[in-house]
């Protein structure tokens, strides 16, 4: 497929996360969206648990005592790096025990979205689980240099920054996955696309983590960004998002 270099627009990624938003009011979606919230709401609440409960013991391994003095500096670097790699890893977990529930909400959004019937395609469970899987696989492998970064003292004050890149990229190819497995992409054929969009899948990654970082706000972001990826990718291919 042929790119149009206007669509990678981090301002187009904007308008389509409020259209995410907008939508989950619609009645065509809400059976959609009640499994995703409940698995949102129990992981979320454990991430923050095991967060708190751990964070000082971390930091005290890791800060020898000749390095007290600059404790009041390293920790808050442990502090964002490590909430974000449990943000991280849960935000992912919890995806993909959602997983089959959101390909759905992908497909019913389209419907909305384009004014047409939506074509249900019935994936089977294990391939979309497997899909999750290589997902988490090549962003597991990816994350081992930012551990070690994090984790040596002198340069881990970059540590939050490529986090938060790191986050932003692989939360759009999460949510971005939908509608590309919808369309018949395999993982190697989605990633290829959104490296044509660079900009605006990051952009539409970092509205997401932001979002994310909210409470009770959170609860709803997962499913919005959906409808957000879902939204872009229509575009993308030439379509024209119905108002509503």
């Amino acid at each position: 497929m042929t790119i149009n270099p206007k669509m990678n627009n981090p301002f187009l990624a904007i308008t389509c996360f409020k259209t995410g938003f907008a939508l989950l009011t619609k009645s065509q979606l809400r059976k959609y969206l009640l499994i995703p919230i409940l698995i949102n709401i129990v992981l979320y609440a454990l991430g923050f648990s095991l967060s708190y409960l751990y964070l000082s013991e971390l930091i005290n391994h890791f800060i020898p005592d000749w390095l007290n003095w600059l404790r009041w500096l390293l920790w808050p670097i442990f502090f964002i790096s490590f909430l974000m790699l449990t943000f991280f890893t849960f935000t992912l977990l919890a995806n993909l025990l959602a997983s089959p529930f959101y390909g759905k909400l992908s497909e019913q959004a389209l419907g909305i979205i384009s004014g047409k019937p939506p074509v249900i395609h019935d994936q089977p469970i294990i391939k979309v689980l497997l899909g999750e899987l290589h997902r988490l696989m090549y962003l597991g492998i990816r994350c081992l240099p930012l551990l070690v970064i994090s984790i040596i003292p002198g340069i881990n004050f970059i540590a939050p920054v490529l986090w938060g890149i790191f986050a932003a990229w692989g939360i759009a190819m999460e949510y971005f996955s939908y509608p590309l497995e919808n369309s018949g992409l395999v993982f190697k054929d989605q990633l290829a696309q959104l490296k044509t969009v660079r900009w605006a899948a990051l952009s539409l990654g970092g509205l997401a983590m932001l979002a994310l970082s909210i409470p009770i706000l959170n609860l709803f972001v997962s499913s919005a960004t959906v409808i957000a990826a879902t939204a872009y990718w229509y575009q993308l291919n030439g379509g024209e998002v119905q108002q509503h």
